[in-house]
């Protein structure tokens, strides 16, 4: 411009936008620490008004949006129960001496051996099966975890129990029917002191939950509210627009709607651990670690593409020994969802085609809504898995920096428990999350304000505070149907 105003007393803003020889910025002007027209000395550069979102939708919430329901609850625990397996089996059990015939099987603490004379049973290493007559039953005897009952048998095919495995708690038993001679009567009590088998009972087990209160704040104070500074922002919930003081406001509630997430994944129950813990609830990860399946290392020994159908195939054989739910979500990192990509091209001819199988029963058969939701199905076997990338565990201020959670495999639809306030078999999703609220008070997500700023007058505090809170805990019923994919490299 022909302009050099190095030696000039100093810029003079102005209060318009106008370009004129007094406020002009010299790029050339010395750039020496004292030189007050330098741009390396200027502290009002030119200045972007929208921020730049540099790392993409920050939030992680919307996973238990996906896959379960909150509703309402009024106690400080809520209690469930489960079915259990319909038919008589034992495993662990032992072959006591060969050839008297007599077995061992390992018995719960606080339960009785089940099987009756009069059983027919299957008995088997893995290798070598023989099928049996109950002649006798001794009950549980000893305490956990060695409890164990006595049953002798009289095999069908053979003497005695020669050919069995020897090695302890290597056979397993099962029950598959009964069978009387002409004129007998029915089935025996097996009577050893007070405790008798008789007609056999319907059981269930027990579960319960607890939930924790999450809390967090927001505060500002009344002199920092009369600043005047507006920042064009677009936040993660949809909205946009200017926000000034607000917009820390506003990242500390998306913040806190991810801790409501994330606690009901990661919480853990106080078992054994510091004194000064809180009692702590039951998370997803704990539940599953608990009463679900844990898949380590998938594809890690298998060469990418069809390799890894051999470690996904196991998996397809233990659900088949579970509930055998047909519909399964899957949510996976960013390396494990590479690896079902592969598994599934392979099998497709070596091009890409998860669609090409599933039935989207979940999403009302259509293709277009599971693929808006995020998810790719494919149908292995007699099952439809629905496949989706899980932010949390790929982000680096979350799972994505302990890298030791791969995924998970979260049964579609409901489950029939047993409710005790309603007295009757109830249907909820097998994952759904509890909040305390009544008529008086709803704790699924509170917000209040308190100070002195803001619209607020309830203390002398120069401040405005926003506060968060929600009591919850999360329900993982039928935990056996569900699997955690973990790394161990």
């Amino acid at each position: 411009m022909g302009l050099d105003n190095s030696n000039s007393p100093g810029l003079i803003p102005h209060q318009k936008k106008q370009a004129l020889e007094s406020n002009y910025l010299s790029f050339n002007g010395g750039g020496n620490p004292g030189d007050s027209n330098s741009f390396a000395q200027q502290y009002l550069p030119e200045l972007y008004e929208a921020e730049v979102e540099r790392f993409g939708n920050r939030t992680l919430a919307g996973f238990l949006r996906m896959v379960g329901a909150e509703m309402p609850m009024m106690s400080d625990q809520v209690i469930w129960s489960e079915q259990n397996r319909l038919h008589i089996s034992y495993d662990e059990a032992t072959v006591v001496n060969s050839t008297n015939r007599t077995i061992n099987v390992h018995v719960e603490d606080g339960k009785q051996c089940v099987i009756r004379i009069g059983a027919t049973v299957v008995i088997s290493d893995g290798l070598n099966t023989i099928k049996a007559y109950v002649s006798d039953v001794d009950l549980a005897t000893g305490t956990a975890p060695n409890r164990t009952a006595q049953i002798t048998v009289e095999p069908y095919t053979q003497a005695n129990l020669a050919g069995l495995s020897t090695v302890a708690k290597a056979l397993s038993v099962f029950v598959y029917g009964s069978e009387f001679g002409k004129g007998t009567a029915g089935m025996e009590t097996i009577q050893t002191g007070t405790a008798a088998v008789k007609a056999i009972s319907p059981d269930f087990t027990q579960f319960s939950n607890r939930p924790i209160i999450i809390k967090d704040f927001y505060e500002v104070s009344g002199s920092d509210t009369a600043q005047i500074g507006w920042v064009e922002v677009a936040t993660e919930d949809g909205t946009s627009g200017y926000l000034w003081y607000l917009k820390a406001e506003s990242e500390t509630r998306l913040r806190f709607e991810d801790y409501l997430e994330m606690s009901m994944v990661e919480a853990e129950k106080k078992d054994g651990g510091s004194t000064a813990a809180p009692e702590g609830s039951e998370g997803l990860f704990a539940a599953i670690e608990a009463r679900g399946n844990i898949y380590n290392d998938f594809a890690g020994a298998a060469a990418p593409g069809s390799g890894a159908l051999g470690d996904f195939d196991a998996i397809l054989k233990q659900l088949d020994k579970e509930g055998a739910i047909e519909e399964n979500m899957l949510f996976l990192n960013r390396a494990t969802a590479l690896d079902f990509d592969d598994m599934i091209a392979a099998q497709a001819g070596g091009g890409y085609s998860s669609t090409a199988s599933a039935s989207y029963g979940l999403f009302d058969n259509e293709e277009e809504m599971a693929l808006n939701f995020g998810f790719s199905g494919f149908r292995r076997g007699s099952y439809d898995f629905y496949k989706t990338d899980w932010k949390y565990l790929n982000d680096a201020s979350t799972r994505g920096l302990t890298e030791d959670i791969d995924g998970v495999l979260i049964p579609a639809g409901t489950s029939t428990v047993y409710d005790q306030m309603l007295g009757s078999n109830i249907r909820r999703p097998f994952l759904h999350v509890r909040y305390r609220a009544s008529e008086a008070d709803d704790r699924r997500m509170k917000t209040w304000i308190v100070g002195s700023v803001g619209g607020a007058y309830t203390s002398g505090l120069d401040a405005m505070q926003i506060h968060f809170l929600s009591e919850r805990c999360l329900c993982v019923q039928g935990a056996n149907n569900f699997v955690l994919f973990k790394s161990t490299v």
